[in-house]
């Protein structure tokens, strides 16, 4: 594969900004001239990394090129700092991570490099953090992901957490409200999937889902009352579960695969082995 580090500033993140791209390779029996000349467009997954991450992490640490190749798979690879994926207006000169995903970083790729805009050929796939913020954009730009994978994480009900007295639970979380403007502006926000889901199964537009856990990870119990809770509302996703993981690398590295043969991509139909 085609491996690029593209550093460029970005109006919504008010920074200069890293992502990595893979690209499909040429084939060893196509001329340059044809390949590079053909104007085909290929699918892409945007994958998102985890607290602590950035762009480099999948590269790094999982067998994501090889699996790209094998599939003719235009990969995006994103730096977001530890922002869950959204606005942060009062941080610096303002990091406003929800908006760039959209408005900034789809252009440039569709625009860019031969990617694919169709639904049906874009798809989305993140670890914890990142897996958060691949169900906030699944639900709320639903029009624009043909499916999203969810590796290690899943929602919460917030506002039984608050019931509770448990809301903020985290330093982070309070910052994240204290972001927003409150706690009621959190709770409307499109990172409250939980109070989201039951319309949005009801209108019947959610891309493809599939959930992936280990069954030691830490955040293994926020997963079991979400199952629970999506088979009351009726929701059409996969949700499976793996005996002797926990939060880390090796399985972020199989469940990958595993979304990428749920999205319907299958290694044998052949992109460049090499």
């Amino acid at each position: 594969m085609a491996l690029l580090t593209l550093n460029f500033e970005s109006q919504y993140l008010m920074n200069n900004h890293e992502i990595s791209v893979i690209l499909p390779d040429k084939p060893r029996d196509c001329t340059p001239a044809a390949f590079y000349g053909s104007g085909k467009r290929y699918p892409v997954l945007w994958l998102l990394h985890g607290t602590f991450g950035d762009h480099s992490d999948w590269i790094r640490k999982s067998n994501i090129e090889l699996y790209a190749c094998e599939n003719n798979l235009i990969v995006v690879m994103l730096s977001a700092l530890n922002s869950d994926y959204w606005d942060w207006p009062n941080f610096a000169t303002g990091y406003n991570a929800w908006d760039y995903l959209e408005k900034e970083l789809m252009p440039l790729i569709h625009n860019w490099f031969p990617a694919s805009d169709r639904r049906e050929d874009n798809f989305i796939a993140g670890l914890s953090m990142g897996g958060a913020g691949t169900l906030q954009y699944a639900c709320a730009l639903r029009k624009r992901f043909a499916g999203a994978a969810v590796l290690s994480w899943a929602p919460v009900d917030l506002r039984k957490r608050l019931a509770e007295g448990k809301l903020p639970g985290s330093l982070r979380e309070a910052n994240r409200i204290a972001a927003m403007g409150g706690v009621e502006r959190y709770l409307e926000s499109p990172l409250n999937i939980w109070d989201q889901l039951p319309d949005l199964v009801k209108e019947g537009e959610l891309p493809k889902l599939y959930f992936a856990i280990g069954k030691n990870d830490f955040l293994y119990e926020n997963f079991t009352a979400f199952r629970s809770y999506a088979q009351e509302l009726g929701l059409d996703a996969v949700l499976e579960e793996y005996e002797g993981y926990e939060h880390e690398w090796r399985f972020w590295d199989l469940t990958i695969q595993r979304a990428l043969r749920f999205f319907g991509f299958d290694s044998r139909d052949g992109g460049n082995p090499f």
